[in-house]
């Protein structure tokens, strides 16, 4: 009997030291993060009704933490947790005490898609913003009129940045959003898009990118199939280094308070003073006449060598390209467009 007793007593001694090391060994190991100071914030959700326990999995699959075991073992020390529903900024160098804190916090603001349609000149981004309630009328224009405030890897223009802010969906957070932020993702993403791509292009193309973006967004309106602007572009450069008027309607609309303003866009048309009258007045307009996308720039970038001299689209904008002046005029009685 004297021996079982013993046998059981150094199982209980066993058992409690294993538990002891245990408990040692995972103290130590929650202390320690998942990756090295200094690894980038994420967003992590937590989903609503979710349990502390069932995170562990969700965050170690992440790479936020380092054992989903830990993780229970911790919520057990802890002896409460009470994550928030929502979005939390959390990264992997942070200790699972550190995350669990986070995950405890006020989640972020709830945000929304915001888009920028390609075309859109800052006026119209404008009004869009404040009819959603984002702005005050005037705030967005206020600061797309100050480009020395921003930064960017090619020279900014002066006076406005009309044509440089990318056309794209963005995520804002309503009654919370910073214009001066908004303006500076959309050049971010016109460098990251377009100019870090085409850097080298650009420099040999004879062209300035200043130019290049007053033509694309020429093209943004005057052709609607992405695949016809590189023909529309060589007939537009071609008639620029001739010193041809180019003859682009949308210049004449781009001071427009509605754009589809028919009347006031038939009263400029016949100001040969209008600087913005490219039926008069040879060269490029005074500026970009709003923001044009990719394949827009691309195609001022890289025109498309032909014979034509003008174009015009039928009732199904279709593009109708002419070699001469009488060419050009057939086809506009042919298609009844004046």
């Amino acid at each position: 009997m004297k021996r079982i007793l013993q046998g059981l007593l150094a199982l209980v001694v066993l058992a409690a030291c294993a538990a002891a090391g245990t408990f040692v060994w995972a103290e130590r190991e929650v202390q320690w993060s998942a990756a090295p100071p200094g690894a980038a914030t994420v967003e992590f959700t937590v989903p609503k009704g979710a349990s502390g326990r069932a995170l562990g999995p969700q965050l170690a699959a992440q790479g936020l933490i380092r054992d989903a075991r830990l993780w229970r073992w911790l919520l057990l020390r802890r002896g409460g947790f009470a994550p928030k529903a929502g979005r939390h900024v959390v990264s992997p160098s942070m200790t699972m005490a550190e995350v669990a804190t986070a995950l405890e916090t006020s989640p972020l603001p709830d945000d929304i898609a915001f888009v920028v349609i390609e075309g859109w000149r800052l006026r119209d981004t404008d009004a869009a913003l404040a009819a959603a309630g984002l702005i005050a009328p005037g705030a967005y224009v206020a600061a797309a009129s100050h480009p020395e405030r921003f930064t960017a890897p090619f020279p900014l223009p002066s006076g406005t940045l009309e044509g440089y802010l990318y056309p794209e969906t963005y995520r804002v957070v309503p009654g919370a959003l910073d214009v001066a932020a908004l303006v500076q993702r959309q050049l971010d993403t016109f460098a990251e898009r377009f100019y870090s791509l085409q850097k080298e292009a650009l420099a040999g193309s004879g062209r300035t990118l200043h130019d290049v973006v007053v033509m694309a967004s020429m093209l943004e309106r005057e052709e609607p199939l992405p695949e016809q602007r590189p023909l529309v572009a060589g007939i537009l450069w071609k008639r620029i280094d001739r010193g041809v008027p180019l003859g682009v309607d949308a210049t004449s609309r781009y001071e427009l308070v509605e754009w589809n303003d028919r009347g006031a866009f038939l009263q400029r048309l016949r100001d040969a003073k209008d600087p913005w009258n490219s039926r008069h007045r040879p060269g490029l307009p005074p500026g970009p006449i709003g923001a044009p996308t990719v394949a827009s720039l691309r195609a001022a970038l890289e025109p498309k060598a032909s014979e034509y001299w003008y174009y015009l689209h039928d009732a199904e904008k279709r593009l109708h390209p002419s070699r001469n002046a009488a060419e050009h005029e057939a086809l506009r009685r042919k298609y009844n467009v004046y």
